[in-house]
């Protein structure tokens, strides 16, 4: 299965040649992560092709994690610096998002408790 999450990332991410390495670990990281996720004693497996993807995202969240937020461009005429401030943060957390929303119906519970109202 990890190869399956590899694949499925590297054709979802802008995974750069140089990333490729360092993707292949991050792949096997999330799927470890995500299947800590799961409700007890359901396997990766059982989820189908919603496993790979969802871990495909954690990795793909975690590779662009790994990259440095930086100068973008810089003018020296009038001096001008901007900056990439957000960009990689918001999509970080929209993948681990998506990951968690496919995932969904086989997550355990998250900590939810309603135990009545008085009255």
């Amino acid at each position: 299965m990890e190869e399956e999450i590899f694949v499925l990332a590297k054709t979802l991410g802008r995974v750069e040649a140089g990333e490729l390495a360092a993707l292949r670990v991050l792949c096997a990281a999330a799927g470890q992560e995500a299947a800590g996720w799961l409700k007890e004693g359901l396997s990766p497996e059982e989820c189908g092709g919603l496993f790979p993807l969802a871990a495909a995202w954690l990795a793909l969240a975690a590779l662009t994690a790994g990259r440095e937020d930086g100068v973008e461009r810089f003018a020296a005429g009038d001096v001008s610096v901007q900056t990439r401030t957000g960009g990689d943060a918001a999509r970080r957390e929209n993948l681990r998002r998506q990951a968690r929303q496919v995932l969904a119906p086989f997550l355990r519970d998250s900590g939810f408790i309603f135990r009545g109202v008085p009255g």
